[in-house]
């Protein structure tokens, strides 16, 4: 059981590096554009804020399942869970001008994958 939570953790990661290049780009090219925040821009936001939220879930479980409460752990899922935070960052923003939306977004994908690169490198002990 536990190999298949870290297996399910481990592999869901690249599909939320897969969202996440589609999110800020599908963000960033609107922006230049100029173009209008519509529902396909929010389905977009929400699925990649869902998959990290799904990848929090079951990092959350495999601590758990594991039973390993070391200090790199929890470390690395207190950063994880500001991540999570953070990457609902731009649901405030909904009655905001599309730029402000926009930005918002960017913001909250590039603090994200900040968050992660320094939660990753704490799990791992380099930090």
């Amino acid at each position: 059981m536990e190999r298949f939570i870290y297996e399910a953790h481990s592999g869901l990661r690249w599909l939320v590096v897969l969202m996440t290049v589609v999110a800020f780009a599908w963000l960033l090219v609107r922006y230049i554009q100029n173009q209008a925040y519509d529902k396909r821009t929010h389905i977009i936001m929400a699925s990649w804020a869902g998959l990290v939220g799904l990848q929090w879930i079951l990092g959350i479980v495999l601590m758990l399942v594991l039973g390993t409460f070391t200090g790199m752990q929890w470390s690395h899922a207190g950063t994880m869970t500001i991540a999570l935070a953070v990457a609902h960052a731009y649901v405030p923003l909904k009655k905001r001008p599309d730029k402000v939306r926009f930005t918002g977004g960017l913001a909250s994908i590039i603090a994200v994958m900040v968050l992660v690169f320094v939660g990753v490198q704490l799990v791992n002990g380099w930090a």
